[in-house]
């Protein structure tokens, strides 16, 4: 079994799975676990290598005004690897290589490799993408496994909480700063399950942009910045930014995280379950251990 996976999340379930050994390709972003480095690199973003979120906003609406992809696929090399199994999404062509563009290229390998397309919007569709990744390269045992070692610490969160009968902050989890965007599919329910009132986030739907006004009169008792992609370090750098500007002053008395969104809310796969501990640290952190700086810090 040779496997491409043209995901992150894809490249982390089949780690996870216990079947790295069977994967030959992945994306330019795939950075978890770090085994994982020495596997070629199929694919190459037109986003500029920025933190600047007005400048990544700016850039991937070009490139859609033009009809263009943000990200390409190295055919030749991709051919040269032949895979048995591609796994690829059809939910943001913003975070990884259109679904369209991966089936066009396998049409055009021999023998044609089996597309997998992933597309969960909430938990349980992220544990039915994990299943099918499990399938396609035949290891539902350990699918199994992980997903029960995940759903026993989902229940670990509730269970202390429950126990303790901790309060429930109003949160907000902002994905995106430039425009605002707050956190849909999952992240809602990663909140909810964590401990906290989600007061923007609809679980299920795309990730939307709000107004300045709408966010301040949701009256959030704590503010998370997860944009999409950030690690830890580039999260706390763009929070701290915000609150220097007259648009974030109403945050001034209220509690603001910086996330690792690009480990725990941003990927579809089983680190989401890090998230939801990360955030319950964060909630309610005389119920927990003290929450680990590679997943979140405190900026106010």
């Amino acid at each position: 079994m040779r496997i491409v996976s043209l995901l992150p999340a894809a490249t982390e379930i089949v780690a996870l799975l216990g079947a790295t050994d069977h994967l030959v390709g992945i994306t330019h972003e795939c950075d978890y676990p770090d085994i994982v480095g020495s596997r070629a690199r199929v694919t190459k973003s037109a986003i500029p290598d920025t933190h600047d979120p007005g400048a990544i906003d700016a850039a991937v609406r070009a490139q859609h005004g033009q009809g263009l992809a943000l990200f390409s696929l190295d055919e030749k090399r991709i051919r040269a690897l032949h895979p048995d199994v591609m796994l690829t999404q059809a939910q943001c062509d913003v975070c990884a290589v259109r679904e369209t563009d991966v089936r066009a290229l396998a049409s055009r390998l021999a023998p044609e490799p089996r597309v997998i397309t992933l597309g969960g919007t909430s938990l349980d569709g992220i544990s039915a993408d994990i299943r099918a990744v499990a399938q396609a390269i035949g290891v539902d045992d350990e699918a199994d496994e992980l997903l029960a070692g995940l759903h026993d610490r989902v229940r670990h969160v509730h269970e202390v909480l429950k126990a303790a009968q901790a309060p429930r902050p109003r949160v907000a989890l902002v994905e995106w700063t430039d425009p605002v965007y707050v956190a849909g599919h999952w992240g809602p329910e990663q909140i909810r399950r964590a401990g906290g009132i989600d007061v923007l986030g609809t679980a299920g739907t795309h990730s939307v942009p709000v107004g300045m006004d709408d966010l301040r009169a949701a009256n959030p008792d704590m503010v998370l910045f997860a944009p999409c992609g950030y690690g830890v370090k580039a999260a706390a750098a763009e929070a701290e930014r915000c609150l220097a500007l007259p648009a974030w002053s109403w945050l001034a008395g209220r509690q603001v995280w910086a996330l690792d969104a690009n480990g725990l809310t941003s990927r579809p796969g089983p680190r989401v379950v890090d998230g939801i501990e990360a955030m319950a640290c964060v909630f309610n952190p005389s119920c927990f251990s003290p929450i680990d700086a590679r997943h979140a810090v405190r900026v106010q």
